[in-house]
């Protein structure tokens, strides 16, 4: 018989052949499962495979250089941090190259993009780095348009199928096509990339936006209008708002093909417009009241003087005798500011047979009211409101803004007398823009302005398998009042076109 420390040796080396697989195994299934970084390739060691004590010291760690036997690598920098880090270094030296060349303004558009590229081709044939034609193509691209444009937002200013831009933050943009939002994968560098766009857009109309004045309101040549809120106002991150505008603005026949309004509801408005109606545009943010007064615009006939003020100057019209007018914000010292309500007063003095306000916001409503009153007739204008009889209400308090001590009943009668049509326009839920209400602006009855639809949308028709709304503009059988004051200006319209439930 063995001894007793000879069994004990015999089942201790039994139970360690028994373990010794299966502890292999799990040990081999945990590291397996940790994921591998780029700065930590330190294996696990177990003290009993390692033959140490828990109070011993581990043996050194293996080298995580790479070798021919397997080693653990180092994950490979992704490449989209490659071609940032790319455009870094041929932006850089195309500045050393050209930068008196691109804000001295001596060179024209063309020859500017030309030299551009032409240098831009010879940095990236130096780089040591192997470069696809694709994403030479690509960084081209992007560099051209952030020296020469608005960088990451440039390609959607050239889209025709956006209408807007939207930028909350340097990592989120928005756009809108056909009248719905959606994100796009394009973003600024970081928060100074953006700025620096924001103070090139601003910068070339003679703006400025820092923190003393952190809002601005401009446009691009184009026309477009633009809106930018930097921080501390904005949170997330400097906003930036663009609302394109074409360079071949919409006309009336494009309207009429997109369903804003239908042919006999066009001619209806150029009837008013010649008429010499005062017509007050109104509806809500982007519901394309800016394109409607250009339209009604257009219907004014050649021989009129027309002077135009707005904020930032979009109205394109195509009339011959047209004065332009822009108001202008306080300087840095806070002098210097030309309101819009400086503008109209102004205007008075300048001989016009039509008065065009691009938006009424404050207390330039009194003055566009006398102006309306004092034999300017055929003034247009446009206004923020959420319907025909909330226009007037909205009008009233921006008259009250004037600081006139002035009862609500002389300012509702100035209201009535001035104010001849209301054309309403509204965006829909299909992301489509209608005119919903053509509106007469009768009398005062009372203390209570009336008013008349002469056409109202036609909701009730619903909306049909790809949610387009049915409805259409239709007549409520109601004959305006100011037909007398049309035919005054020798102008007619069909009787006809009010028959009722006629659609328009």
């Amino acid at each position: 018989m063995s001894s007793l420390g000879d069994r004990l040796s015999a089942a201790r080396k039994s139970t360690d052949d028994e373990e010794t697989p299966f502890e292999a195994d799990e040990q081999l299934d945990a590291t397996a499962e940790q994921p591998v970084a780029e700065s930590d390739a330190t294996p696990t060691y177990s003290a009993k495979h390692a033959g140490t004590t828990s109070g011993s010291t581990p043996p050194k760690p293996e080298s995580a250089t790479p070798s021919s036997g397997g080693g653990r690598r180092a994950l490979p920098v992704s490449a989209q941090d490659r071609m940032e880090e790319l455009k870094q270094t041929v932006h850089a030296e195309l500045l050393k190259q050209l930068g008196p060349k691109l804000y001295g303004g001596e060179m024209s558009p063309e020859d500017l993009d030309k030299q551009v590229r032409i240098v831009l081709g010879d940095v990236l044939a130096r780089q040591d780095r192997p470069i696809s034609n694709s994403d030479r193509i690509q960084i081209t691209q992007e560099i051209s348009d952030d020296i020469l444009g608005y960088g990451p937002i440039e390609p959607f200013l050239r889209d025709s199928d956006v209408s807007e831009v939207m930028v909350n933050g340097p990592d989120s943009i928005w756009v809108e096509r056909s009248g719905r939002l959606a994100p796009v994968h394009a973003h600024f560098a970081n928060e100074a990339h953006l700025r620096r766009t924001i103070d090139k857009i601003v910068s070339r109309i003679g703006r400025r936006v820092d923190e003393s004045s952190p809002m601005v309101d401009a446009r691009l040549p184009d026309g477009s209008r633009v809106n930018a809120v930097i921080p501390p106002l904005a949170v997330d991150g400097s906003s930036l708002t663009i609302r394109k505008f074409s360079t071949d603005p919409l006309g009336v026949d494009d309207l009429i093909r997109f369903g804003s309004l239908s042919p006999a509801t066009a001619d209806f408005l150029d009837a008013c417009v010649r008429g010499r109606l005062n017509v007050i545009v109104s509806g809500g943010t982007g519901a394309g009241k800016t394109t409607t007064l250009n339209v009604l615009s257009s219907f004014i006939p050649d021989d009129e003087r027309i002077v135009t003020i707005e904020d930032a100057a979009e109205l394109q019209l195509k009339q011959e005798h047209v004065v332009r007018l822009e108001s202008r914000p306080s300087n840095i010292e806070g002098k210097g500011e030309v309101t819009i309500r400086d503008l109209v007063k102004n205007s008075l003095r300048m001989r016009p047979d039509r008065i065009i306000v691009g938006e009424v916001r404050d207390a330039s409503a009194l003055d566009m009211l006398q102006a309306m009153n004092t034999g300017h007739d055929g003034s247009i204008c446009t206004l923020h409101s959420n319907g025909p009889r909330d226009t007037l209400a909205r009008m009233e308090t921006m008259v009250l803004m004037a600081g006139m001590d002035l009862p609500i009943r002389a300012i509702r009668e100035q209201v009535a007398s001035a104010v001849d049509v209301v054309v309403h326009q509204a965006r829909l839920k299909d992301g489509t823009r209608r005119i919903t209400h053509i509106t007469e602006v009768e009398r005062m009855e009372g203390d209570i302005i009336t008013l008349q639809d002469i056409f109202a949308f036609d909701h009730n028709a619903g909306f049909d398998e790809n949610g387009k709304s049915k409805g259409t503009l239709r007549s409520t059988g109601l004959r305006p009042k100011f037909l007398e004051k049309m035919q005054h200006a020798n102008v007619h319209v069909d009787p006809l076109i009010f028959a009722p439930g006629r659609m328009q």
